[in-house]
């Protein structure tokens, strides 16, 4: 085959050297990513990253035109200048070598990249942190924010997390983060408020009960809360209901959901006033100013789990998934028995796929974390994480079948901070009891 020339990555021995000048066969060379620039720069890029094996006694040398000083470097050697401010790479650049770095070899790349299709393809998205723009692809927590508010890559949206304004998503889409941060809360309860001036609103999780977080839920919903919705009986979801309830005096919008279960804690005691059906629609209905009607549909998805009264909401006409504690970003919920129960909760992740992909919903809306891109993407991965998790933890029983749970633990969660070893331990007995109910049906 016909020998051609690439600027992209080639390999000796395992070190990178980046924007060199080689001479490869051309079926020895591969797509290891597909870059494409973020829609808002005024100059776009849509570039393959190849890699090929460095040919044994060949030097680098550069074209002198875009390329300059050539240098073999190691990608994490080259990842470690940049963090140091010595080595200075473009976002792309920065994190192909992330990735790159994570292969132990040179043969485990090229194997990975062996087929003709990239790895990866990516077109980041851009928002302000701190008031500087940062670069976001497609796997990291706020993409899908981004792309939900500035579908067009529109450089607009603040991720900065605050609890003392609400967040507009979509016109007739608010969040407003409570100021409970903390290991369990992420950077705080999201409260969601739906609807418009034309149809009234829908609160969903009003959250703690901070009078504070509550008069200002009050404020943006411009006191015409037609529903006030909890999601579950927890202590950070549902305490401030009644007194937000309290605040639309005569009034006095129904306060929605499903009473907490006998299993429930002591702290998570809730009373619904009016208990949902699975599948019941929630609707909010006015005219709009075109004098056209205007509908904001909420259907409610039963799905237990993460506690036994949890339920998810579907915004039909925005394909959207309120998701409650069912589904986090940036993390997994806790199942704590005997109110949380493992299989329940990857059966209400089949439940809410399968609800996705009839009513097109590509975004998730959680309880804690920026709202969630791909959303059947984000529901396997998470049902596959579970998974791999349950798995180590029946090599840990199987390892020390006299073992207790304690003793468990660090062998199933070796990966997990110590620090976050007591909250861990309530998901392990969830899979350890599930992992005996499938063996006591199996035997």
């Amino acid at each position: 085959m016909r020998p051609f020339w690439i600027e992209q990555a080639l390999f000796n021995d395992g070190d990178l050297a980046p924007a060199l000048q080689g001479e490869c066969e051309a079926d020895r060379v591969f797509t290891f990513a597909h870059w494409i620039t973020d829609r808002d720069l005024p100059k776009r890029f849509d570039v393959p990253f190849l890699v090929a094996r460095m040919p044994e006694g060949q030097e680098p040398s550069a074209d002198e035109s875009e390329q300059f000083e050539p240098s073999w470097v190691r990608p994490a050697d080259a990842l470690a200048r940049h963090a140091a401010g010595s080595f200075f790479m473009i976002f792309p650049t920065v994190r192909t070598l992330q990735r790159m770095a994570s292969y132990a070899s040179v043969d485990a790349v090229l194997a990975a990249c062996a087929s003709e299709q990239p790895l990866w393809t990516s077109c980041p998205r851009g928002g302000f942190v701190n008031g500087r723009d940062e670069r976001y692809m497609e796997n990291d927590p706020p993409f899908g924010e981004l792309a939900l508010v500035c579908p067009d890559g529109q450089m607009l949206h603040s991720l900065d997390w605050k609890s003392d304004a609400p967040v507009a998503l979509l016109k007739n889409v608010q969040r407003l983060t409570a100021p409970n941060p903390g290991a369990m809360t992420g950077p705080g309860t999201n409260s969601y408020i739906v609807g418009d001036a034309a149809t009234g609103h829908i609160v969903i999780d009003p959250g703690p009960n901070d009078p504070a977080h509550i008069e200002r839920l009050w404020q943006a919903a411009r006191g015409d809360i037609r529903m006030i919705v909890c999601t579950h009986s927890h202590a950070d979801h549902s305490p401030g209901a009644a007194p937000l309830q309290a605040l639309a005096g005569d009034a006095k919008p129904p306060i929605l959901g499903l009473s907490s279960a006998p299993t429930a804690r002591a702290s998570a005691r809730f009373s619904a006033e009016r208990e949902l059906a699975d599948g019941e629609r929630l609707v909010l209905a006015g005219t709009g100013a075109d004098g056209q009607p205007l509908t904001h549909t909420l259907r409610v998805v039963h799905t237990p789990g993460h506690a036994a009264n949890h339920l998810c909401l579907m915004l039909e006409e925005d394909g959207l998934l309120f998701s409650g504690d069912h589904i986090l970003n940036g993390s997994t919920t806790v199942v704590d028995p005997p109110d949380g129960d493992m299989t329940a909760y990857l059966d209400s992740l089949d439940k809410l796929d399968a609800n996705c992909e009839a009513g097109g919903v590509e975004f998730i809306l959680p309880a804690h974390g920026h709202v969630i891109g791909f959303a059947r993407t984000a529901i396997a991965y998470l049902k596959a994480h579970r998974l791999k998790r349950e798995a180590k933890i029946a090599a840990a029983m199987q390892k020390l079948p006299e073992g207790t749970p304690e003793q468990w633990l660090p062998l199933a969660y070796d990966d997990v901070p110590e620090r976050l070893w007591p909250v861990a331990a309530r998901s392990l007995a969830a899979h350890v009891a599930r992992i005996r109910q499938q063996a006591a049906v199996g035997s």
